[in-house]
């Protein structure tokens, strides 16, 4: 029985930890079938259209069913915000995420992504959203650990290096059909850097918006991602028109472009979104983050594996620069929630020892009326006792005289 009891501790316990390790491949997944297809001649603005139309059609349902009710209005104010929220996330990140996709490599993206949490905290405090304190660890911390990301990826960009080779690659000769046909110049590297670079700016953007449309839609977040989802669609489907004019590029079929855009959508913008709300709730947005890193390492991994991917000495490096930057900035952003949580049990402590005080001096009157009132009754009892006759003993007869 206790046995039952320990396993049945531990998965509960672990499950957090599952969930994210397989969000992690489920992303690695999809940069991998993203980068086949892209090599292969799909449009990345065709991609990003297919992706987000695969997205609409699976959250929709969840959202008309689960929050039909108390719907928020649709003010001018409000689509606007979903308007710019659909602009930065499904279209200008989306676009030049894969766009970089196609002139590096995965693993490369990967790592140039987990500047995120660095990028979003330079844009809170831009838009005064975060005050930075430097006399507080926690603040240094954040500020030491962006300035290191943001080295990491000069590093990435500026620097190549040369091949570095992996041990479970030594002995593997990868199709050259698998990967892509021309080998990325220095030029299209560069450029890249800076789409993908443009990408995760716009991901730091969207997420410090999103800040302030989750005050509307607080209760029916599924809703609003619905709503971003199928914006971005019809968005992405103006820019592709503008961007491509042959017919030919919208044409798919059951391959490699069907399976990414289908990928894409279900899983890293539909299930991820659900299972990743429900880790942030029960852990926390930190907690969360903490495992991208994780992504970087399977994908050079299954990069290396199917799609021959070469790694250079100057990613390695950036890499490293750019995950240990990251680890400084959630620490700092750890230290500043509990701070929080200390702050908001301070007041109820002192709310709870002023009722327990008042009941304590309600007990102490209480106590205090009742000695007054036995004084009372013990001196009105004294007073009776002074004021009652107080019998005389029965007195003897006189004896008659003897005759």
């Amino acid at each position: 029985m206790e046995l039952k009891r320990c396993c049945g501790g531990f998965l509960h316990s672990s499950k957090p930890y599952l969930a994210m390790i397989s969000l992690q491949f489920g992303y690695a997944g999809m940069n991998i079938i993203t980068k086949v297809s892209l090599n292969h001649g799909m449009s990345h603005y065709v991609l990003v259209v297919y992706r987000h139309a695969f997205a609409t059609a699976v959250i929709a349902p969840f959202a008309i069913f689960l929050e039909r009710k108390a719907q928020p209005k649709i003010t001018f104010r409000v689509f606007m915000q979903i308007f710019v929220l659909a602009l930065l996330g499904p279209v200008i990140d989306q676009n030049f995420y894969y766009a970089g996709l196609k002139l590096t490599s995965p693993t490369f993206s990967c790592a140039m992504s987990n500047m995120l949490p660095a990028m979003t905290f330079v844009m809170a405090v831009i838009f005064r959203m975060e005050k930075i304190d430097m006399k507080r660890v926690r603040c240094q911390a954040k500020v030491v650990g962006t300035t290191v990301t943001v080295a990491g990826a000069m590093v990435m960009t500026l620097y190549k290096g040369p091949i570095m080779e992996m041990v479970w690659t030594k002995h593997i000769h990868t199709p050259k059909s698998v990967g892509s046909g021309t080998t990325s110049t220095d030029k299209d590297w560069f450029m890249g850097s800076i789409f993908v670079i443009i990408a995760t700016l716009a991901w730091a953007s969207l997420f410090v918006l999103q800040a302030q449309a989750l005050k509307t839609y607080k209760h029916h977040q599924l809703s609003l991602t619905t709503l971003i989802c199928f914006i971005g669609t019809l968005q992405a489907i103006a820019v592709t028109f503008v961007m491509e004019h042959k017919t030919s590029v919208w044409t798919i079929g059951w391959d490699m472009n069907l399976l990414a855009a289908a990928y894409a959508g279900i899983v890293t913008s539909s299930i991820s979104y659900y299972v990743q709300g429900l880790v942030i709730k029960s852990r926390g947005p930190v907690f969360a983050t903490a495992f991208s890193p994780l992504m970087m390492i399977i994908v050079a991994i299954m990069g290396s594996f199917i799609l021959a991917e070469k790694i250079f000495l100057g990613g390695v490096l950036g890499a490293i620069l750019i995950v240990a930057g990251l680890y400084s900035v959630l620490w700092g952003k750890y230290k500043e929630n509990l701070e929080k949580k200390q702050e908001e049990e301070i007041p109820e402590a002192i709310k709870g020892a002023q009722g327990n005080s008042n009941g304590l001096s309600i007990i102490e009157d209480i106590q205090t009326n009742d000695i007054e009132m036995q004084k009372a009754e013990a001196k009105k009892l004294s007073s009776v006792a002074i004021s009652m006759p107080i019998p005389e003993p029965p007195m003897k007869a006189d004896q008659d005289p003897k005759a």
